[in-house]
């Protein structure tokens, strides 16, 4: 029987996954197989070449080109520092003496007697790639990078923005539909993964950044509070390089959308314990999801966690979340699965869905306007 692809959201207890740690130029990797690393600890290391800074040298020194040689103080491949001397003139009268002085703290790369001039070039600039989760090396690809695996916690969200990023999981209200105002973003919330319910405010958000938090965990946001953090409008396909202050991840999407319950549940459960969080999302092929990840501390969960199982498809019982207007944010149990299609507002036949919520009142469904929950 063939199945209708279901997107889906997987919030769990009991995970194990792997996060690939790349370069984005050869470098080395410092750590080996079966070495167990830390989310802010360097796994691999690479040098970006300084900037270049180039200097006409004949022209300062009103010289000809192929002349320059004899008027250098510092030669190809030496160091220099800010201010120090790299050529001079020797007139017969010494106020007539041209110094010329590096502009930068570097080496001399290269000198050009065709064109007289000197090529400084700034120091390198360690990139140096993080771990992001805690758990154990895998893999190492050789230069490139290494293969992280944790067993973890995982709680998937719908959209975000903000890099990789790491801090204590803090609750900062009292139940999943509760709004997140500047007054719950105290000053003991500085680096820390601030959880929040339905909704975040432009206020609460100015609050988050000047507190200095690590993430905010919500359920939603007006998109005119997030063009406003931005100071843009977002129109690219994945996010994870915005310089806002903090990590920023909705759970359930734009609006004032309660956080689902076993979402909050599970997030409550690790108050006070580390994670792992990042913003990027793709919502295109390639589909990254934004994600907060909580590694397990030796002893800390019971039972075996193993990586989640390939769906076969949606089944009966299953969580949903609705993702098209009118119900959207909506969520419930997948109460009947009808084999025909149904015709809808738009005359369109589909293959729909029964999902009844939790006052348990139900609704009729088309397959695509829904988004599974996955976990255990």
């Amino acid at each position: 029987m063939a199945h209708s692809y279901t997107p889906g959201l997987t919030v769990t207890e009991q995970a194990v996954i792997r996060r690939r740690r790349m370069l984005s130029l050869p470098g080395s990797v410092l750590v080996t197989t079966g070495a167990t690393v830390r989310a802010n600890q360097a796994v691999a290391r690479a040098e970006l070449p300084g900037k270049v800074y180039p200097m006409n040298l004949a022209n300062q020194l009103g010289v000809a080109p192929d002349e320059i040689n004899e008027y250098l103080i510092k030669k190809a491949g030496d160091p220099v520092q800010k201010d120090e001397i790299l050529a001079e003139n020797k007139p017969l009268m010494k106020w007539f003496k041209t110094e010329i002085l590096s502009p930068i703290t570097g080496a001399v790369e290269s000198v050009s007697t065709i064109t007289g001039q000197v090529l400084l070039r700034e120091p390198p600039r360690v990139l140096e790639l993080l771990g992001y989760v805690d758990g154990r090396i895998v893999e190492v690809i050789p230069q490139q990078g290494v293969v992280v695996e944790t067993n973890c916690s995982l709680v998937q969200g719908i959209f975000g923005i903000g890099g990789e990023t790491w801090g204590e999981i803090v609750i900062a209200v009292t139940s999943p539909d509760e709004a997140l105002s500047p007054r719950h973003l105290t000053a003991d919330m500085q680096g820390k993964v601030v959880v929040g319910g339905s909704f975040i405010s432009s206020d609460a958000l100015a609050r988050a950044k000047e507190v200095g938090v690590a993430g905010v965990v919500i359920g939603g946001i007006h998109d005119k509070d997030l063009r406003a953090l931005l100071g843009y409008d977002l129109g690219v396909a994945i996010t994870g390089t915005e310089q806002v202050g903090f990590t920023l991840i909705l759970t359930e999407g734009f609006g004032t959308i309660p956080m689902a319950d076993k979402t909050f549940r599970l997030l409550s459960a690790h108050a006070g314990q580390p994670a792992s969080i990042s913003g990027a999302t793709q919502i295109r092929a390639g589909v990254i999801r934004p994600e907060i990840i909580i590694p397990h501390r030796a002893g800390s969960v019971t039972g075996t966690s193993a990586t989640l199982p390939e769906r076969g498809g949606i089944q009966i019982g299953d969580q949903v979340r609705i993702i098209r207007d009118p119900l959207f944010g909506k969520i419930g149990e997948v109460a009947n699965l009808p084999s025909e299609l149904q015709k809808i507002p738009t005359e369109s036949e589909v293959r729909v869905l029964e999902v009844r919520f939790a006052d348990s009142s139900t609704a009729m469904i088309p397959r695509a306007n829904i988004e599974l929950i996955e976990g255990s």
